[in-house]
């Protein structure tokens, strides 16, 4: 039997943080993600822009046979991801829905933080599915836009990220939130610093381990996971030069990612071809 893979997409690296907790969970199923590095960041693209991206980036995935996809992007998860819905027939996960169930799970005093980038703070999607789980839980947002640079750059651990992070999250911390959603996938990369500004007090919700456990239910559920013996294959494709994917990659994973394609999205069903990048 074929069995087929998971395809995960993003802007950039930040969906990486999604695909490693998949691939914790599920260490038998063979990846295939996509970061669309020549084009990021997508926060700041109007929703129309958002929806053509995400189309063309499902469009190069399914022409590669997934049998599932992960929007590993918040703000495409927002803007997107119905509509996704509507064009394929394949299961479709976002990261909303799984990040804010953890929050109101979470929450002891029901104030809950979000944070993201400016599309998905405006959109209120965090807002909407926290409310219509728990309409008690007091929501406040901000949206962090320089957090995604920082985190593509590598900008994680100094006194930019500490100084940025302060200024963003001040507010919040007075507020008093107990929890805290990272409402981007670049998010988790910068966790250290932004717990060190919040405190101790404050739970950080990270979508991404949400997220692999409801692919996880999905998967059992339609009877498509791997057997547990077999051990997964991952692939990486990427819009533009992949060398500073590659350095974020082998840091997040702590070792050689691997091969990367860097392809262009004009045919999907040509993509791919162009040459392979490695960097150690």
């Amino acid at each position: 039997m074929a069995w087929k893979g998971i395809g995960i997409f993003d802007s950039g690296v930040g969906g990486l943080t999604v695909l490693k907790e998949i691939m914790k969970t599920l260490p038998q199923e063979d990846t295939i993600y996509f970061g669309d590095s020549a084009r990021f960041p997508y926060g700041t693209k109007s929703p129309d822009t958002i929806v053509r991206y995400s189309h063309e980036i499902a469009a190069f995935l399914s022409h590669r046979d997934i049998k599932l996809l992960v929007v590993a992007c918040n703000t495409a998860s927002a803007m997107a991801l119905e509509s996704l819905k509507q064009q394929y027939d394949m299961p479709i996960v976002g990261v909303i829905e799984p990040g804010a169930r953890r929050a109101v799970t979470v929450t002891r005093t029901g104030r809950v933080g979000v944070i993201g980038t400016e599309g998905t703070i405006r959109s209120g999607a965090y807002t909407k599915a926290i409310k219509r789980m728990n309409p008690e839980v007091e929501v406040l947002t901000r949206a962090c836009p320089l957090f995604v640079p920082l985190a593509e750059e590598g900008w994680v651990d100094n006194d930019v990220a500490r100084l940025t992070a302060n200024r963003y999250l001040q507010g919040l911390k007075e507020e008093g939130v107990d929890t805290l959603v990272l409402g981007c996938t670049h998010y988790p990369l910068l966790k250290g610093i932004i717990s060190e500004v919040m405190g101790e007090g404050v739970t950080l919700v990270d979508s991404a381990e949400e997220t692999a456990r409801t692919v996880a239910e999905i998967l059992r559920g339609r009877a498509l996971l791997r057997p547990s013996a077999e051990r997964g294959n991952h692939h990486y494709f990427v819009t533009d030069v992949p060398a500073g994917f590659i350095r974020i990659g082998n840091r997040l994973f702590g070792g050689k990612l691997g091969d990367v394609f860097q392809v262009s999205l004009d045919d999907p069903e040509l993509a791919g071809r162009g040459a392979v990048h490695e960097e150690s």
